[in-house]
């Protein structure tokens, strides 16, 4: 354990999707430490054999299903002893899930620096609990990996170190690349379905917002079954369990549920449909590299760069759903015009370029000793670590809004 000096904590689909590279650049520095926030194989095993990585270092169980403070709890408790027993050089979380709130307080306890991977992402919402994650890991960060310059941007005005801070792109854009499927294999999985490209709309919907309201979730799921093109709906637990709790399971309209799908089996579809609808985060990252696209039913976004590019609308069911369907499936130009528009999210090195940080930053170290008397793990030096770290520098926020960008103009990010 100890020569895999480099933690990668992990516990949900989008985690494996978005490290998948990172954790095959570190190498045999990579250890992977699974909290089991997503219990179901068709969200988990799948993926892992899927990116070819291997099966975790770690493991935590029966933390999924857990109640949110009940989980970070658990998480918090079962990691701190990870980690003071096998100290890592430093701990790496992504985005804004259970997981990675609980890896950054439990690594920040024991001592460990924190590499926070989609740095920066604000919705303003206190309602979001994902937001309520990511304001928890900011200030235990001692690398922050931002994706965007309006990511960046924020972190700078919460008082980040600019030397702490580094604009990588999102690494949503290589793995999307990485695991679409060619023409043939993609018009087999639209076989599979019985769909045809530019006729059908792929829709998913797993957020809190949209699920433990049974009113609010049956007048979305009736609004998608209303409509004149058929709708693939792969159903995540929670959604299935929300809608069979409420009985909307019975289908209605043109609406088909139909089971979770892998990456690249949804990836197909997303990239051949007429029009995306859905709550996720990675979606609306997914959709700017696809060139498709999307309705985001929510309250409110963490991702404006994908709805000022053009890519993606914000509307909530109701009335906001129904005027943005009707404008987009009305609109068939407008996949042609978003094959010129590049993603805001960067030109696919990300993997790369926080790899590269990770490893120059923190540096492989000897393992540290143990007491003969009482076998204690001696603790970190935090103050020594923060000396061997290598600034980083970023560029400086003007005034007003971020433009999107290209990452490749920030390659130096100086």
């Amino acid at each position: 354990m100890t020569s895999r000096d480099l933690a990668l904590v992990l516990g949900t689909r989008p985690e494996i999707v978005k490290l998948a590279a990172v954790t095959r650049l570190l190498g045999p520095r990579a250890r992977v430490v699974w909290t089991g926030q997503h219990w179901d194989p068709a969200l988990t095993t799948a993926f892992f054999t899927g990116y070819g990585l291997p099966a975790p270092h770690h493991r935590l169980d029966g933390i999924g299903g857990e109640p949110r403070g009940r989980q970070i709890g658990r998480m918090v408790g079962e990691l701190s002893h990870h980690f003071t027993e096998h100290p890592p050089a430093a701990a790496i979380v992504q985005g804004d899930t259970n997981t990675a709130a609980a890896g950054a307080l439990a690594a920040h306890c024991a001592g460990i620096p924190v590499v926070h991977v989609e740095a920066g992402l604000r919705s303003f919402d206190r309602d979001m609990p994902e937001e309520a994650n990511r304001r928890v890991i900011a200030p235990l960060a001692d690398l922050h990996c931002a994706p965007t310059r309006t990511a960046a941007a924020h972190l700078l005005r919460e008082g980040i170190d600019p030397g702490q801070i580094l604009v990588t792109g999102n690494t949503v854009v290589e793995a999307t690349l990485a695991t679409l499927p060619g023409e043939s294999a993609a018009r087999a999985v639209l076989d599979r379905y019985g769909v045809t490209p530019e006729n059908y709309l792929l829709a998913t919907v797993h957020r809190p917002e949209n699920t433990d309201d049974p009113a609010r979730l049956a007048r979305l799921l009736g609004q998608l079954g209303g409509l004149d093109l058929p709708v693939l709906l792969p159903l995540h637990p929670r959604t299935r369990a929300a809608a069979a709790a409420a009985g909307l399971l019975g289908g209605g309209g043109r609406l088909r549920p139909i089971e979770p799908l892998d990456h690249a089996a949804f990836l197909a579809l997303a990239r051949h449909c007429r029009l995306l609808v859905s709550d996720s985060g990675g979606v609306q990252e997914e959709c700017t590299v696809l060139k498709r696209p999307l309705v985001v039913v929510r309250n409110s976004t963490e991702r404006p760069e994908a709805v000022r590019a053009g890519f993606a609308r914000l509307a909530r069911p109701g009335a906001e759903l129904d005027a943005a369907l009707r404008e987009l499936l009305a609109d068939r130009g407008v996949a042609a015009r978003l094959a010129e528009v590049p993603s805001p999210y960067g030109d696919g090195r990300a993997s790369r370029t926080i790899a590269a940080a990770v490893q120059d930053r923190y540096p492989r170290r000897a393992p540290r000793p143990r007491s003969a008397a009482a076998g204690a793990v001696e603790p970190v030096d935090r103050q020594a670590a923060d000396r061997q770290a290598v600034p980083r520098k970023v560029c400086q926020p003007p005034a007003g809004d971020w433009p999107t960008f290209r990452v490749r103009s920030l390659r130096s990010v100086d």
